[in-house]
């Protein structure tokens, strides 16, 4: 029996976040915590899955401004989330959790390849699945990824950890004016293009009436935290 709100999420894991305090790279100490944290929260009776980002090693879009062409450079960017998953799961493994990444694009000797009733099952069976590789499709979002993968495996909510603890009118960081907001309607976050997830992420949330709740990562035990009613956080709908 859950003692949280939501009997599965999914959490959207930014993959700078996994760099820790480097610039870029997978720092393994941050990474363990994040494990921790992902399998206390499953101890409170949450099913749990993760996507991650890839902008901690390469951002497709990043490349393409440079020149890369736009589809190669999103499936290196997709390679890199499945590097960023595979640690993950390493780090889940070593701390006595159980997970399984899942890639959508086939990759069979290092992972199994995405099939929504095979990870559904991975998730009944309680483990963490790392949901690697995008979409598997160019043009589209980590943040869109998660929503999509929410809506396959019947998740309540879409968790988006990230470096702020909300989402707000502005960046805080440039604009010590802007405002936090507590709550905010999807339809309200669409239309002031707040930028916290992509537009196509937020329309399809939408669709499919899946909360989002914006909460920083930064803190241990934060997504435990929030689970539990009482980590700050802004909640997108719902």
């Amino acid at each position: 029996m859950s003692s949280a709100p939501y009997r599965r999420v999914i959490v959207k894991l930014s993959g700078e976040a996994l760099a820790g305090t480097e610039p870029h790279g997978i720092d393994l100490d941050t990474v363990d915590r994040f494990a921790a944290d992902l399998i206390a929260a499953q101890a409170l009776g949450v099913t749990l899955g993760v996507v991650v980002g890839g902008g901690n090693l390469l951002r497709g879009a990043t490349a393409a401004s440079h020149g890369a062409d736009r589809t190669i450079a999103d499936v290196m960017g997709m390679l890199a989330t499945v590097m960023n998953a595979l640690a993950l799961e390493s780090a889940i493994e070593r701390l006595g959790g159980r997970a399984r990444t899942v890639s959508a694009i086939a990759m069979p000797q290092v992972c199994e390849t995405y099939e929504r009733r095979a990870a559904r099952r991975h998730l009944d069976d309680g483990r963490i699945v790392l949901f690697a590789a995008g979409t598997g499709n160019p043009f589209f979002t980590t943040d869109t990824t998660a929503v999509l993968r929410a809506a396959e495996m019947g998740a309540e909510a879409v968790l988006k950890a990230t470096n702020v603890d909300g989402v707000y009118s502005a960046d805080p960081k440039r604009d010590p004016t802007a405002v936090r907001y507590d709550r905010l309607g999807l339809d309200e976050a669409i239309e002031k293009r707040l930028g916290v997830m992509d537009l196509t992420a937020f329309s399809l949330a939408r669709d499919h009436r899946i909360p989002i709740i914006v909460f920083s990562i930064r803190e241990p035990g934060a997504v435990e935290s929030v689970l539990r009613g009482a980590g700050r956080a802004t909640i997108v709908g719902g």
